[in-house]
């Protein structure tokens, strides 16, 4: 993305902005943002993680964590208002933050992006799932001008990755890994081109057949086909604590499945509970949570099977 510092005013916004901005290409065209923002704004979770993992506090978000937050969030949420939900943020409120930038993704902000224009300088991402959570990060960087934390934050997880490949036995790369998640009163699963399944393919570790797919990023299926698309020499299982679907006891209603039983990761005792919001977080912070879950169940031995 080609980034022009000029002396200008946003051509999608109608209020005045600093001097010194750069012209910023995104889903609804083209923005003057302030050189360094300092009341950012951020109408998606990963967004505000995106943030905060470049030295930015946003000073209103909207989010879908949990309370408390995820591990990865704790203490840094400090001095953060809540603005609402991604898809129907509280206008008024955001206005009072005087923000100087606002962040939003194009599907869930299109229809009110021109009132949030008229309260600061805003951007849009086509976020496509969480197979683009990298390319969502690099855009928060590029807003922000931050770019290069960014390619710090980068280097962090390029430099963890690898510690994992070396603490790992070095037949890791024959590991199978399978990822199920218990959601929605059905059973799904993560496949190669998610969140986490990014993340397991920079290790080099291999995926079932059914899930080495880039099919958005999530499978569903029917208990019927437990053994089929889910069979691995390791599962972890995403749990949602907070969900609004009991993922817990369907989780352990799975547990008394005679097909569940069949899997090998369940017959060696080699099923890990995770958590959702890090394991479905999208964002670099929550990638160093699930690097830390991979170092503690398959180099460090806890088995919480």
């Amino acid at each position: 993305m080609a980034v022009v510092t000029i002396a200008c005013q946003s051509s999608s916004s109608e209020i005045p902005v600093s001097e010194n901005c750069r012209m910023i290409q995104h889903e609804a065209g083209e923005t003057c943002v302030p050189d360094n923002p300092e009341r950012l704004v951020t109408l998606f979770s990963a967004t505000a993680a995106d943030a905060i993992a470049l030295g930015v506090q946003p000073v209103g978000a909207t989010f879908s964590v949990g309370d408390p937050p995820p591990p990865y969030l704790e203490g840094k949420l400090a001095g953060i208002e809540r603005i609402g939900q991604t898809e129907q943020p509280n206008l008024e409120k955001i206005a009072t933050l005087t923000p100087d930038l606002i962040i939003g993704l194009h599907y869930t902000t299109e229809s009110f992006y021109k009132p949030l224009s008229q309260i600061a300088p805003t951007l849009l991402h086509n976020w496509e799932g969480f197979s683009s959570w990298k390319e969502h990060f690099n855009f928060v960087a590029e807003a922000l001008g931050k770019t290069a934390a960014a390619a710090d934050v980068w280097a962090h997880y390029d430099r963890r990755i690898q510690e994992l490949r070396e603490a790992l036995d070095e037949n890791y790369q024959d590991i199978e890994i399978s990822v199920v998640r218990v959601c929605c009163n059905n059973l799904a699963s993560d496949v190669k081109n998610s969140f986490s399944g990014i993340i397991l393919d920079d290790v080099g570790f291999r995926r079932p057949p059914a899930q080495d797919a880039a099919a958005g990023g999530l499978v569903i299926f029917s208990k019927e086909l437990i053994t089929e698309k889910l069979d691995g020499d390791i599962i972890f299982a995403i749990i949602d604590e907070g969900d609004d679907y009991n993922s817990e006891e369907a989780f352990e209603q799975l547990k008394s499945d005679p097909l569940w039983n069949q899997l090998k990761a369940v017959q060696a005792g080699k099923v890990y509970p995770v958590s959702y919001d890090i394991w479905r977080g999208g964002n670099p912070l929550a990638a160093d949570a699930v690097i830390n879950d991979l170092f503690k169940y398959l180099v460090n031995g806890n088995d919480e099977s």
